[in-house]
């Protein structure tokens, strides 16, 4: 006998047989139970959704001889005759290579007969958005007022081509895409009535490389029996279809918990060896980490018993924080795959860049990481620094500032009050992270709160309260500027813009080349900056910028200037400060310039 492959084998004969798209069974069945029968259908979805084997349901339901109802019988001669394509009042038609007018023409002219057979002519249009236009409009007339006897089924993956002269006629029902649990489910059920052995595993991978589609999967499902002889199999399966295992993921997780680079390249080098997919590995992975966090917060979210208990081995041993950012640490290495020398090396870069992050970094010697006896996560014990008040029980080393002329003394704080809390509010540095030789970034609150800052003068010689009148008058751009309080792309082109002169109302600016885009980008930005100016002047200025070289400063660079001395002080005033110097001494830390911030 000839063999018949699953996918023909185990289409659907009825609704209740149906896998999935509950929502259109459920408004067809209404509307063929009620009598309300609209004259044209619209199927939308993607390829092996059911497009087509709802509309020969349909066709079942509508011309079955026990009557029209949501559930045909299948066993009078126009069920079967549909089932086994021969009956002659359901007619199926591929726009694909019938998509002329003419062809139109010829089916509408024997849409006006009466049905051989059945009680109904059904047309079924498959991918009806490859019609022509003249095609189209062809059947306009009739898809809006057909013989009593006839209904149209439109069937498409491409709803955006259709004219909305059509589908304003025809009622639409959008089939979604199958998700991979309900795949499963059913290519299990397949298996155990073919008596067919298999792993579940290899179900989950068939199901995601399905992608959504139930023919798709059927026919994976046919060429995984092929290749593991008449068995399916996880590992014959990976290899059939050049996915990354199970066991490749976990043992991912596993050598991150326990900080193991030596296990991640072997992962990858095995992956290699294998030639499997590098992209496909990091999607794995991304999608197995975002598993184990939804373990963390919301258990009851994963149905299958056997993956929660095995994804909660790993949630109880990698932090909520470090799973958030590692997932998005395998999202960007994808991402970055293309940009690598080769995929291997963009690969194993992602998994270093994971076990780089890891939260703790135990010393030599220390045990590793996740190794309690019950696999949770155990943090080195943090040195913490004592209270002021308890300074004679741990006592940090005092290092006498060096003393400069520009120094101002620091204010005697109260016995009982620490000196941070002594501080004025306007106190502005921000303490940077202090980093420990274990290489844990400490918190702030944890140290020691924001040190004062230094007094810094100001370059400009106008203070906030300059009006734009006294600064114009001596030609301060920057203080007119920033008393004009200008915004947006205005503000930015004023801000590169250089004082040239000012003779008789008229200003001269001088930009540089590099910023002409911002006069492209809006050629009335001049004429609003000339507008404040007169505006604030009380009386009309006429403003001309040109491009040239800076021969002074703009305000940008004043600015700029500013900031970095302000930064230069703010560094040297927390390196002479002893209790920075103290923390330094205690664990051997470094002060990062690039992480003081002013505020």
């Amino acid at each position: 006998m000839t063999y018949q492959v699953l996918a023909r084998k185990w289409r659907p004969k009825s609704f209740e047989t149906l896998v999935g798209q509950e929502h259109v069974v459920r408004a067809l069945s209404h509307a063929l139970a009620t009598g309300r029968l609209h004259h044209a259908w619209l199927f939308t979805g993607t390829r092996g959704v059911g497009k087509t084997t709802i509309s020969r349901i349909l066709a079942k339901a509508l011309n079955c001889e026990t009557g029209v109802s949501a559930t045909p019988c299948g066993q009078c001669d126009a069920c079967r005759a549909i089932d086994a394509d021969r009956f002659p009042d359901y007619v199926e038609m591929d726009a694909a290579s019938n998509r002329g007018v003419d062809d139109m023409a010829a089916l509408l002219d024997r849409a006006v007969y009466a049905p051989v057979a059945g009680r109904y002519k059904v047309y079924m249009i498959d991918e009806v958005h490859m019609l022509t236009g003249h095609a189209f409009n062809a059947m306009l007339k009739t898809l809006e007022e057909p013989p009593e006897h006839v209904k149209f089924i439109l069937a498409t993956t491409d709803p955006q081509k259709i004219p909305v002269t059509v589908l304003s006629r025809c009622l639409q029902f959008n089939l979604k895409q199958m998700p991979p649990g309900q795949i499963t489910g059913h290519l299990a059920r397949i298996l155990e009535a073919e008596a067919i052995p298999f792993e579940p595993g290899a179900l989950r991978h068939l199901a995601h490389a399905a992608n959504g589609s139930m023919r798709d999967a059927l026919s994976l499902l046919d060429q995984a029996i092929a290749h593991g002889a008449g068995q399916v199999h996880e590992e014959q399966v990976t290899l059939m279809l050049g996915t990354v295992g199970d066991d490749h993921l976990y043992a991912i997780l596993d050598a991150l918990a326990a900080g193991d680079a030596d296990a991640l390249i072997a992962v990858a080098d095995g992956m290699e060896a294998r030639s499997l997919s590098f992209d496909a590995a990091l999607q794995a992975l991304a999608t197995l980490l975002a598993r184990v966090a939804l373990v963390q917060f919301a258990p009851t979210a994963v149905a299958d018993e056997g993956e929660r208990a095995q994804l909660a081995v790993h949630a109880g041993r990698l932090d909520a924080e470090y799973l958030q950012l590692a997932y998005q640490i395998a999202i960007r290495g994808r991402d970055e795959l293309a940009l690598a020398p080769d995929e291997y090396t963009g690969f194993t870069m992602s998994l270093l860049r994971l076990l780089a992050f890891r939260p703790e970094q135990p010393s030599p010697g220390a045990p590793p990481v996740g190794g309690g006896p019950d696999g949770a996560v155990r943090k080195p014990p943090v040195p913490s620094v004592p209270p002021m008040a308890e300074k004679k029980a741990a006592p940090i080393p005092a290092v006498a500032p060096a003393q400069t002329p520009a120094a101002a003394p620091r204010p005697k704080p109260a016995a009982d009050v620490p000196p941070w809390e002594s501080l004025p509010p306007e106190a502005a540095i921000q303490l940077p992270d202090l980093v420990s030789p274990r290489g844990d970034r400490e918190r702030d609150e944890d140290v020691a709160p924001p040190l004062p800052q230094e007094p810094i003068a100001q370059s400009d010689p106008a203070d906030g309260e300059t009006t734009v009148a006294a600064a114009f008058a001596r030609g301060d751009w920057r203080g007119t500027v920033q008393a004009l309080g200008l915004s947006g792309l205005a503000r930015e082109l004023a801000q590169h813009c250089e004082w040239i002169d000012c003779a008789d109302d008229k200003l001269r600016l001088r930009l540089s080349d590099i910023y002409r885009h911002l006069l492209e980008i809006n050629r009335a930005l001049p004429a609003r900056i000339e507008s404040e100016l007169a505006r604030a002047l009380d009386r009309p200025v006429t403003l001309h910028i040109e491009i040239g070289v800076i021969a002074g400063q703009t305000p940008a660079q004043r600015d700029e200037l500013d900031r970095r001395e302000r930064q230069a002080q703010a560094v040297a005033a927390l390196e002479r400060d002893p209790f920075v110097l103290g923390l330094i001494e205690r664990f051997d830390a470094s002060l990062g310039e690039n992480t003081v911030r002013l505020r």
